[in-house]
C-alpha cells in the first residue's frame, strides 16, 4: 500500500467518525431536554468520540509517517505535463511540483528533452509559488548528483572517458558530468605530450588545440565542490599492464631506444622492455619512455641538448630513476669517465691553455680540453687584477693561459685562476733575476773556493821547504 492510498484510507477513516458523530449528537439532542442527566450524557458521549477520531488518526500517521520536503531537499517525481517552458511534475504523497525553463534544460544532459512518464529527481527551490506549485530544479539536483559521482570517482580511482574541449598555453579543458575541468600539459601521456625543441609557448599551444574533439581516458585527481575545480589527469589513467610492465625494471638496467623528442631541458626516448625482461602477454608490449636530463646527456656542460642529439637518434641509456610512471635516464653514464684519471694529465699549480665557454657573473667556465672544464671564479681574478675586470679582460670562445688552484676529480670541479701576459712576463723577469743571483753565489763560492785551494797549496809548499 503506497503513502498515497495510505492517506486516502485516513480521510475515509476521519469522515466515518464525523458521521457518526453528527448522527448521535442530533438522537441525542431529541432527547435533550428530558433531564439534565441525559444532557450530561450526550457531551459525555462527544467527548468520546473526538477521542477516538484523534486516536485513530493518531494511529493511522504513526504507522504511515507522512514526511514533508524541505526547501533544498532532493526529491524524485513522475513527469505529469510538459510545456515549451516548464514542465509539472507529480511528487508522490505531497504536491504538484513545476520546473520552470533554464532550471529544466541544463539539468539534462545531451539535449535530452524531458516526456511525460519520465522519472527525475529535482531539487526543492520554494515550497510554494504564487499558484501552489513546488518550485523545483532539475539543473540543481544534476550539478550535486554531478559532484558526487565526480568524488566518487576519485575516491576509487576510476578511470573516465572524456572529450578535450578546448586548449590554452598550461593545458587542456575537459568535461565530466557536465562539468568544466583541467588537464595540466605536465599531466598528460608520452602520447600526447607536446615536445618543441626551442620551447616556444605558441608552437606548444598549437599542439595542443589538435586535440580539441577527442576523446582521452584520465583519472581525477582534485574534485572540489565548493572551488567548483576539477583537475584531471591522462597520465595516472596509464594501463595496469604498463605499470606492471614498468614494475619489471629496476635502476641500473641499460635500455636500447629512440629519440623521440628534444626539448630544452633534455631528451625524451622511446624504448621497449629489456630482452632479459619477460613480457606479461604474448602480444609485443606498448613502447616505453623515459627523459634523459640535459646535465645527463654528455660529460661536457650542455647548453642545448640539439647539440647532442636529435629526433630518430638511436641510442643507449642507464635507468638512473624509477618514480611513480616516471623514469629517468642516463647517456654519459654509459661513456668514460674523463675526470677520473685526470690527475696523470692535469697537475695543481701548473698554467695550461684553456678555451672560454661562458662567462657569468660569478665567473667564467674553461674548457682545457673537450671534456674538462674549469672554473675561475671572479673572487680570485679580483684579488689577482685588482681594479680590472673580468667581462672585459676576456671573451667567451677564446683560448687564454690558465693556473689550477684546485682539483676535485669525484666531484668534477676544477678551480682556475688567469694568466695575463703581464703575470707571464713578471714570471719571466722573476725567474731570471733568481737565475742571475744563483749565478753570482755560485761564482762567489766558486772563487771563494778556489781562493782557498791556492791557500792551502801554498801552506803545504812552504812546509816542505
Amino acid at each position: 500500500m503506497t503513502k498515497k492510498d495510505i492517506l486516502d484510507k485516513l480521510a475515509e477513516e476521519v469522515d466515518k467518525i464525523d458521521n457518526s458523530s453528527l448522527n448521535q449528537s442530533s438522537s441525542l439532542s431529541g432527547a435533550a431536554t428530558k433531564t439534565k442527566k441525559s444532557s450530561q450524557t450526550i457531551s459525555t458521549k462527544k467527548d468520546s468520540l473526538a477521542k477516538e477520531k484523534t486516536s485513530k488518526m493518531k494511529e493511522l500517521l504513526e504507522k504511515s509517517p507522512v514526511k514533508l520536503p524541505q526547501e533544498g531537499e532532493v526529491v524524485k517525481g513522475k513527469v505529469i505535463e510538459v510545456f515549451s517552458n516548464y514542465a509539472l511534475i507529480d511528487l508522490e504523497n505531497y504536491k504538484t511540483g513545476i520546473v520552470l525553463g533554464k532550471e529544466m534544460k541544463d539539468g539534462l544532459s545531451g539535449g535530452v528533452k524531458l516526456k511525460v512518464g519520465d522519472e527525475v529527481t529535482a531539487t526543492v527551490m520554494d515550497l510554494e509559488d504564487e499558484n501552489g506549485y513546488v518550485e523545483l530544479s532539475i539543473r540543481e539536483a544534476s550539478y550535486e548528483k554531478a559532484w558526487d559521482d565526480l568524488e566518487s570517482k576519485k575516491d576509487n580511482k576510476d578511470t573516465v572517458k572524456t572529450k578535450i574541449l578546448d586548449a590554452n598555453r598550461g593545458g587542456l579543458m575537459v568535461e565530466i558530468n557536465g562539468i568544466t575541468g583541467f588537464l595540466p600539459v605536465s599531466q598528460l601521456s608520452s602520447d600526447h605530450y607536446p615536445r618543441v625543441e626551442d620551447g616556444d609557448k605558441n608552437k606548444i599551444l598549437e599542439l595542443l588545440k589538435e586535440l580539441v574533439g577527442k576523446e582521452i581516458n584520465v583519472r581525477i585527481l582534485d574534485a572540489n565542490r565548493e572551488e567548483e575545480k576539477l583537475i584531471v589527469s591522462e597520465k595516472a589513467a596509464i594501463s595496469d599492464e604498463e605499470k606492471e610492465v614498468i614494475s619489471q625494471l629496476k635502476v641500473g638496467d641499460v635500455v636500447e631506444g629512440e629519440i623521440s623528442g628534444v626539448v630544452d631541458f633534455g631528451a625524451f626516448v622511446k624504448f621497449d622492455l629489456p630482452s632479459k625482461k619477460k613480457s606479461l602477454k604474448k602480444e609485443k608490449p606498448k613502447k616505453l619512455e623515459g627523459l634523459v636530463h640535459i646535465s645527463e646527456l654528455a660529460w661536457q656542460l650542455i647548453d642545448d641538448p640539439k647539440q647532442v642529439v636529435k629526433v630518430g637518434d638511436k641510442i643507449k641509456a642507464e635507468i638512473i630513476g624509477i618514480e611513480d610512471m616516471r623514469i629517468s635516464l642516463s647517456m654519459r653514464s654509459l661513456m668514460k669517465d674523463p675526470w677520473k684519471d685526470i690527475e696523470k694529465k692535469y697537475k695543481i699549480g701548473k698554467v695550461y691553455p684553456g678555451k672560454v665557454d661562458k662567462i657569468n657573473h660569478f665567473g667564467a667556465f674553461v674548457y682545457l680540453d673537450d671534456d674538462i672544464h674549469g672554473l675561475a671564479h671572479l673572487a680570485e681574478f679580483s684579488e689577482m687584477y685588482p681594479g680590472k675586470k673580468l667581462h672585459e679582460t676576456i671573451q667567451e670562445n677564446k683560448t687564454y693561459n690558465w693556473k689550477i688552484i684546485s682539483m676535485e676529480p669525484a666531484e668534477h670541479r676544477m678551480g682556475l685562476v688567469l694568466i695575463l701576459d703581464e703575470e707571464k712576463t713578471k714570471d719571466k723577469k722573476k725567474k731570471t733575476k733568481e737565475e742571475k743571483v744563483k749565478k753570482t753565489k755560485a761564482k762567489k763560492t766558486e772563487k771563494k773556493d778556489n781562493s782557498k785551494k791556492k791557500i792551502k797549496k801554498s801552506v803545504t809548499q812552504e812546509k816542505k821547504k
